[in-house]
């Protein structure tokens, strides 16, 4: 009787054994799970554009020298015929036509990368604007580096001729 009573003891001693280390392995698959759900996935046009290899980024991997042009919102005009040239020596030169008005403006300068190699600003006389740089395209930014949204976004993004 005691023999049985020992066995009966091992074996259920077994089966509590293996059934917490199932609850361990599968809380573990869950904790995971909820761990990659909570990750966020970036979805701006820039990161689609931009190659993902560790170390590439617009600035090493674009070939983002040369001339984009658009025509961005105007408060009181139909817009501005913007075209801007980037240089591979970290200059540029920008020309604003205002439609429908008898007005242009135009500047040069410098711009700079920010530290993730993506971002750029202007600092001309009287242009300082930010772009985020992508294949063959530039998307105008607002003074806090962040894209501009809303029904005419699309409208701030800059073709590269």
């Amino acid at each position: 009787m005691k023999s049985k009573m020992l066995v009966l003891g091992m074996g259920a001693a077994l089966f509590l054994a293996s059934c917490s280390k199932k609850e361990t392995t599968e809380t573990t698959a869950t904790i995971t799970d909820s761990a990659t759900a909570v990750q966020p996935v970036a979805t701006d046009s820039i990161t689609k554009a931009t190659p993902t290899a560790a170390g590439d980024t617009s600035e090493n991997a674009l070939d983002w020298a040369g001339t984009y042009e658009a025509t961005v919102p105007c408060a009181d005009c139909p817009g501005i015929k913007t075209s801007l040239t980037l240089n591979n020596d970290k200059t540029f030169s920008i020309s604003e036509e205002y439609l429908d008005r008898n007005s242009k403006n135009q500047d040069k300068g410098s711009f700079t990368w920010d530290s993730t190699g993506s971002m750029i600003t202007l600092k001309g006389k009287s242009a300082s604007y930010k772009y985020k740089v992508g294949e063959n395209m530039l998307i105008q930014l607002d003074m806090e580096g962040k894209e501009i949204d809303g029904p005419n976004k699309d409208l701030y993004i800059f073709k590269k001729k």
